[in-house]
């Protein structure tokens, strides 16, 4: 076991602290000016740790966080701050250097080449929002509020958070948030300069806005979005695949009606899907496939439950003012991060394994065991490529993803009088899919520039 020397002992995160080092936690602070003017017993940096640590630690105060980040560490003269004192820390260091970490960390983690996180040569990102619960006190209501409902709505304020994520490794590309008073359409535009050539958008029907697709695409990046059934689409050229050439306001768009039937034991359910791309090429990009990639949007879904279910455990947040709610959320942000990173790191190590193989509750608990022990701190002297971490989730890779649903219910009422009824079916079912695409008929306005249609 080593660590850093002198007050700066419990400034670690296990093994992690191999992917956010020392260097870069004092470049952070440096940068945002929120280095110590005088060595204290607790140094900026080791208040970093703590605060990503405690994203690990959520059932626990902040000073059961301090005893997990030196339960390994006795016979050390460290500290023995009150929860004052922590608090006190928090405030000094602020939202700023989690800020920096979080836009130097971000970003899409290396895949091999030919990897699932591909198609066609498309690096596959979605965009999606969620909430997350925050503690009901006067000086955070200054800035979230609570939402409305038909009950007296919910019990705690809440924020929303928008995220773009890349879909094969789940890694966190970029991400805003704020109050829930606006919507995700209204956060999307500042997640629009994270976009680059060479990536494919999925996202569902909410951003579907004919001036939001327009500037997603004059990004570079393409786009694979769900319209609403009834939306009236021109048909301006049919194609031998299926999909038809048409326009969002002044941007041509390639469009795929489709029957999705799912057959489980419990019988066969049919939608209809309608889906717009910016994918003109028909020959390049089929129909068929693009209703298969579209499904891949349900992996941002996925991540938010990581976020609130597995590492959160569904508890509303411990910062109980706006900048301390800042920092957490970024905090929490980065610790996501890491453990994607080294997950994704861990599936490189050996071919043709799919990154969806690797169990993220596996890396969570060995990375909390990883703090509690102060093991791995510092890089060996032998290239381990996996690290503990990596050993754990090769060794307890997932089976292959099955094609699975489940009945979609509401997992926690706000009023448990809204609980109550006949049984719901919470049964996940093995499935099969078939997919069929609607031919519409062709428009009699014209259009330059488009292929013949097909009969």
């Amino acid at each position: 076991m080593t660590v850093a020397g002198g007050r700066f002992a419990p400034g670690h995160l296990g093994e992690l602290t191999q992917l956010i080092p020392f260097e870069m936690v004092d470049e952070a602070l440096s940068a945002t000016r929120a280095v110590q003017s005088r060595l204290r017993d607790l140094p900026s940096r080791v208040v970093v740790y703590l605060v990503l640590a405690a994203c690990l630690f959520p059932e626990v105060g902040y000073p059961g966080v301090w005893c997990k980040l030196t339960g390994a560490l006795s016979g050390l003269p460290l500290a023995t701050p009150t929860a004052s004192a922590l608090a006190q820390a928090r405030r000094r260091i602020g939202a700023a250097p989690m800020r920096w970490l979080f836009g130097l960390l971000r970003g899409p983690a290396p895949t091999p080449h030919g990897s699932a996180a591909r198609w066609r040569g498309l690096l596959v990102v979605a965009i999606d929002g969620t909430t997350l619960t925050v503690p009901d006190t006067p000086a955070v209501l200054t800035r979230f509020t609570k939402q409305a409902g038909n009950h007296g709505g919910t019990g705690y304020p809440q924020i929303r958070l928008l995220a773009l994520v890349a879909c094969g490794t789940r890694t966190l590309i970029d991400a805003v948030f704020g109050p829930t008073t606006a919507g995700e359409t209204t956060y999307a535009p500042r997640l629009l300069p994270s976009l680059r050539p060479g990536m494919i958008l999925l996202a569902d029907r909410n951003f579907a806005a004919h001036k939001l697709i327009t500037d997603i695409s004059a990004t570079g990046a393409h786009v694979l979005v769900r319209l609403k059934n009834g939306r009236r689409m021109p048909v301006l050229a049919r194609y031998r695949d299926g999909s038809y050439l048409s326009v969002l306001g002044d941007l041509r768009v390639r469009v795929v009606d489709c029957e999705i039937t799912i057959t489980t034991a419990a019988g066969k359910h049919t939608g209809l899907y309608r889906l717009a791309t910016t994918l003109i090429d028909h020959h390049r990009h089929p129909a068929a496939e693009l209703t298969t990639l579209y499904h891949q949007r349900w992996e941002i879904e996925t991540a938010y439950l990581e976020l609130k279910s597995t590492i959160l455990g569904g508890r509303v947040l411990r910062a109980r003012t706006p900048e301390g709610i800042d920092q957490e959320i970024y905090a929490l942000l980065v610790v996501y991060q890491l453990l994607r990173t080294a997950m994704a790191d861990a599936t490189n190590t050996q071919a043709g394994i799919d990154p969806d193989r690797a169990g993220f509750g596996i890396a969570w608990q060995t990375a909390r065991d990883q703090i509690i022990l102060a093991a791995g701190v510092f890089a060996g002297t032998v290239i381990d490529l996996a690290g503990t971490i990596g050993r754990h989730v090769l060794a307890g890779l997932l089976p292959a993803r099955r094609l699975r649903v489940s009945p979609r219910i509401v997992k926690r009422a706000i009023s448990k009088y809204q609980a109550r009824g006949p049984r719901i079916d919470r049964t996940s079912y093995k499935a099969t899919t078939s997919i069929d695409i609607l031919t519409p008929a062709l428009d009699n306005a014209p259009h330059p520039q488009t292929e013949r249609p097909c009969h």
